[in-house]
């Protein structure tokens, strides 16, 4: 589906349309969700079942619970918001006792006028019917007695189990009795489940012919890094060390005899997440009106900031400017948490503390993304705290914004995934040669130690599949430069930490950025920054 951009755009920063109830209406509707089931459907294997579980509640603090976020996958299939339900999609027509036929089936939450005058209400089954567009609609406490044959499917998919949710005894439909019902009827067991990571080197080295079984082998022995329990595996273990095609051909005749030998199950951990990867990378027509105006909200939050920023800001206050704006446009959460690091701080990538009480001279990095009916953006950008970059701040940040105009243009319709990454790095690696801040190409993870781009939509790091880039996918490009103090550099480039990123559409036209409104070029920022903010005339009394 080609999407048009100009319609889309004739939907953003509108008033929002509401009902009489004050609620917004434009969320995605029960057929959006409908059209997700059967395109799920459509690539599912014959005879196959996929088991969707909601997310679990999770604890803050003795009987306070976190806001619940639903899982991104149920959502996308269902709209359901509400925790302690399931779904369950058949790849066939099924025939219930009474003749009916079904090919799908939703479990939820029971009404309970008195959990619901705490708490808000619930659809029920009825709510789930008339307003999520299911026909065949269960309380959770049905699913024990769903009388499914997980036994008679060739696959039963379903994505494994963390060991993230509660019990909470006094409700005999909660996640966690669902769950073990599940395992219980679908004969599931921890011993049955194989290691994905496991089968993936195993599956790479039983289809590798000999004359590149050394490729493969350097490939596993950088997979060990990440995944050092696989170093736990003989097997693998010996083929990343093996000095002769014939202990590699003799290793791999064992992997074989292992698999040949393995009880075969029908449980599958792996392609419901694949389908999912599939759909989700591509974002439909209705997907991009919700999350152009999450990217959109994050924009102008950094565009205000650069408006009221000064040096007696905290990190906090910065966090609260962003988080502000987002909440006046009607987003209801952050996509994640903000990230918000003045000087050294912005070395951190995922620093999250935000708690320095004045960002003073120094370069503050924003990493922050509005939420919007369940789409985030992620948008950085870096600024100096006082409106003007020093030469070796501009200098960095230059370099950086080189180096992202490079992997936006890379963000092309075939390109392979790695392509914006590649074309990054050979900007920062080429310019700090340059400078002298690194020696070789294989140095440039020392201050650039992150990839470049990843999906974008339900979640921050969206579900995809990785392979070449195809229209109507969103990814972000984000280079960095970052030089911890104590680096060793002249210090006179410490404390720098510098961070651009952009959500960007991938068309057959090629690349469009959907948060260009927040300027990236230094004199750009530079000239914004002198703007008058609305925050400016802001005071409150000292509580000092």
């Amino acid at each position: 589906m080609k999407l048009q951009l100009t319609t889309i755009c004739l939907f953003l920063f509108s008033a929002l349309i509401l009902a009489q109830d004050g609620i917004p209406t434009d969320y995605l509707d029960s057929e959006f969700h409908k059209s997700r089931r059967d395109a799920f459907r459509e690539k599912m294997p014959e005879n196959s079942i996929a088991v969707l579980f909601t997310n679990p509640v999770r604890n803050r603090a003795n009987d306070v619970d976190y806001i619940y976020h639903q899982d991104p996958n149920f959502y996308y299939l269902t709209g359901y918001k509400e925790p302690n339900g399931v779904l369950v999609i058949f790849s066939e027509e099924q025939v219930n006792d009474a003749g009916i036929n079904y090919n799908e089936i939703i479990y939820v939450q029971e009404k309970d006028p008195r959990a619901e005058q705490w708490n808000g209400t619930r659809l029920g089954t009825e709510g789930a019917k008339e307003k999520l567009g299911f026909q065949a609609a269960y309380n959770g406490s049905d699913f024990s007695n769903s009388g499914i044959d997980y036994a008679s499917f060739d696959k039963v998919m379903f994505i494994n189990f963390e060991n993230d949710y509660r019990d909470s005894k006094r409700n005999q439909a909660d996640l966690y009795s669902l769950i073990e019902t599940f395992k219980t009827q679908a004969n599931y067991s921890e011993v049955a489940i194989p290691d994905p990571i496991k089968e993936r080197a195993y599956e790479m080295i039983k289809a590798t012919e000999i004359e590149n079984s050394a490729n493969v082998a350097q490939n596993l022995g950088r997979a060990l890094e990440y995944y050092p329990d696989l170093k736990d595996d003989k097997i693998i273990e010996a083929y990343v060390n093996a000095t002769d095609d014939n202990t590699r051909i003799e290793l791999k005749q064992q992997v074989i005899k292992i698999e040949s030998e393995t009880p075969k199950s029908n449980l599958d951990t792996q392609s419901l997440s694949t389908i999912m990867g599939g759909l989700r990378q591509i974002k439909t027509e209705e997907e991009m009106v919700l999350l152009t105006k999450a990217i959109r909200i994050s924009a102008m939050g950094q565009r205000e900031i650069m408006k009221a920023m000064h040096p007696g800001m905290s990190e906090t206050e910065v966090q609260g400017v962003h988080e502000y704006v987002y909440k006046k446009y009607g987003s209801e959460y952050e996509g994640y948490p903000s990230i918000v690091g003045a000087g050294n701080n912005g070395c951190v990538l995922h620093y999250i503390e935000n708690n320095k009480m004045k960002v003073e001279n120094d370069l503050v990095l924003m990493d922050l993304g509005a939420e919007y009916h369940g789409y985030t953006a992620d948008v950085t950008r870096t600024i100096p705290a006082n409106g003007k970059f020093t030469k070796e701040q501009k200098i960095i940040y230059d370099i950086v914004y080189q180096s992202q105009e490079a992997g936006i243009a890379a963000a092309t319709v075939g390109n392979a995934y790695s392509a914006t990454d590649a074309a990054c790095r050979k900007v920062i690696t080429d310019s700090l040669i340059e400078l002298g801040l690194i020696k070789s190409n294989e140095e440039s993870w020392k201050y650039f130690p992150h990839g470049t781009s990843h999906y974008l939509g339900l979640d921050v790091h969206d579900a995809g599949l990785y392979g070449a880039f195809e229209p109507n996918m969103v990814i972000t490009v984000e280079p960095g430069i970052y030089i911890p103090e104590g680096s060793d550099c002249d210090e006179k480039w410490w404390g720098i930490a510098v961070r651009i990123e952009d959500d960007i559409l991938i068309t057959e036209n090629g690349p469009i950025n959907l948060s260009a409104e927040a300027p990236r070029k230094s004199e750009e920022i530079e000239k914004l920054m002198k703007e008058k903010s609305a925050l400016d005339d802001f005071t409150l009394p000292s509580l000092d």
